[in-house]
């Protein structure tokens, strides 16, 4: 397992935890991140990460990135 800043862009990886208080683990989840999801990173531009996840393209932060682990 780990946080999905580390993961290569373009591999497919499956959520399996999400951390963080209960506020930042509900906007991650209301954005599509949930466990057992799959996850796609796309790109990195200055520490920030841009996710394909499902059939959306989202940008989160390096920060949130790490609470999301793969």
């Amino acid at each position: 397992m780990m946080p999905l800043c580390y993961s290569k862009v373009g591999e497919e990886n499956i959520i399996k935890k999400v951390g963080g208080s209960p506020d930042v683990k509900k906007h991650l989840e209301d954005l599509g991140f949930v466990v057992g999801g799959s996850v796609t990173v796309v790109n990195t531009l200055a520490g920030n990460v841009i996710v394909n996840i499902k059939e959306s393209r989202v940008a989160i932060s390096e920060e949130m990135a790490r609470k999301i682990m793969v």
